[in-house]
């Protein structure tokens, strides 16, 4: 019966052609993140999901992925403009079957090459079938081959909820990629997709995590949905939305579907149509950049994105970094005497990351501290030094003064994920918060 699944073009190629197409397929996709889930095996499989174990890569074009990360299938009905897949493109055409998932996972694993699967998909014949296909797989990897490793999936909208359902008790992750930050912007580019059938799984693992949670409380045995919660992804650059209404997107996400995490994708033209921009300077990295800057801000240091930008300023500053640039807008609040202020007002502080600010507090129960303090405990000096001051002092004689400490912060040359020409560029993950804010 599964090979009647798999499309008749696919019964010829091998499975190592089919790694090379689906592998491809898949760099695309930047929401990859496999940590967050700290769930041993049981000791009658192999694999676990140990956050310190999980494997992380980086890709050609630098963007993270997990080290299997593929699609089922790059076979497509829709005609997404700005997708490599899309039903229009004349492109190699590749399907795996689910016990070839299963095969190149566990074959996989056994060389210590990886520590667990990512898998998404083109949509194949209906995202029902498509789906059916990955649950088939994945059910297989857990039952059959005893695989407890880590399993992030696509949850494709538009499929049946009780597939999603059964498939958010085998996986650790799933995601539902919003595609573009706003339905007009879907519609023109992506007019398969509509934003109801994007935003309705997403709700419904949102519920099921509740749940899943609320009955392990009262009963330890009882299954968990999705461990590690959920993620979603935004193209940057394919349509005119400004930072301020992407950041207001995503802040929606995270308090009305409590995702995980937001992913931000850099728009790459790989496909020639009328509808698509053509950046002059390519993909919008250093945009993007700022972006996850301060996607940080929002989940880490207690910031609203209202705070960082507005209507009437509603692009990131591409000199500097969010927290910098708003600190240099709001000099009334600084200098902050690090021996006294709160918490979240150090958290606030341009080169004091957030285990930075929880040693402050914790060291300076024991008495005050100095600057030679501060940079044993991990602050970049050379940012915060224009923002603190320690018994009273500034660590040199210093203005307060917008020109004077933006002039000296750009010479100090902002450490990037990437050079100037892009060429070396790669995403920030989840271990690189020395590179959101210099600390």
């Amino acid at each position: 019966m599964e090979n009647n699944l798999i499309v008749k073009a696919n019964e010829k190629m091998s499975l190592g052609e089919k790694l090379t197409i689906l592998s491809a397929a898949a760099k695309y996709d930047v929401s990859c993140s496999s940590s967050g889930v700290g769930r041993r095996g049981d000791g009658t499989g192999i694999g676990n999901t140990l956050a310190a174990g999980i494997c992380h890569s980086f890709g050609a074009d630098g963007r993270c992925i997990s080290l299997l990360k593929i699609l089922f299938t790059n076979e497509c009905i829709y005609d997404c403009k700005y997708c490599i897949n899309r039903k229009s493109n004349d492109v190699p055409r590749a399907s795996f079957t689910p016990d070839e998932i299963c095969e190149l996972t566990i074959e996989f694993y056994r060389r210590n090459y990886i520590e667990g699967l990512f898998l998404s998909s083109g949509i194949l014949y209906s995202p029902s079938y498509t789906m059916e296909l990955i649950y088939q797989a994945v059910y297989k990897l857990r039952t059959q081959c005893r695989f407890q490793g880590y399993v992030h999936v696509k949850a494709i909208p538009g499929a049946d909820p009780e597939l999603v359902r059964r498939l958010g008790l085998l996986a650790d992750r799933m995601s539902v990629n919003l595609e573009l930050p706003t339905a007009e912007g879907l519609k023109r580019l992506a007019p398969n997709k509509h934003r109801k059938n994007i935003l309705m799984p997403m709700r419904q693992i949102q519920q099921g995590i509740t749940q899943s949670r609320n009955e392990v409380a009262v009963y330890r045995h009882a299954p968990s949905f999705v461990p590690a919660g959920q993620s979603t992804q935004m193209i940057v650059g394919a349509t005119p939305e400004s930072d301020y209404h992407i950041m207001m997107v995503a802040e929606n996400l995270y308090k009305k579907f409590e995702l995980k995490r937001v992913y931000y994708s850099a728009f790459v033209s790989v496909n020639a149509d009328k509808e698509l921009p053509a950046p002059p300077g390519g993909p919008p990295l250093l945009r993007e950049h700022r972006l996850y800057q301060a996607d940080w801000l929002l989940r880490f240091y207690g910031f609203q994105a209202e705070e960082l930008l507005s209507e009437s300023r509603p692009n990131f500053n591409v000199l500097l970094d969010p927290k910098a640039d708003w600190a240099l807008g709001h000099l009334e609040q600084f200098p902050v005497e690090i021996n006294r202020a709160d918490y979240r007002m150090i958290l606030r502080v341009p080169g004091i990351g957030v285990k930075s600010a929880q040693r402050i507090v914790r060291a300076r129960r024991n008495g005050s501290l100095n600057f030679d303090d501060l940079k044993k405990i991990g602050v970049t000096l050379k940012r915060a030094l224009y923002f603190i001051t320690c018994n009273g002092k500034m660590m040199y004689p210093t203005k307060v003064e917008e020109d004077y400490i933006t002039r000296h912060l750009i010479d100090n040359k902002e450490k990037l994920p990437f050079d100037r020409d892009g060429v070396t560029y790669r995403q920030l993950s989840l271990f690189d918060d020395n590179l959101a804010f210099g600390t």
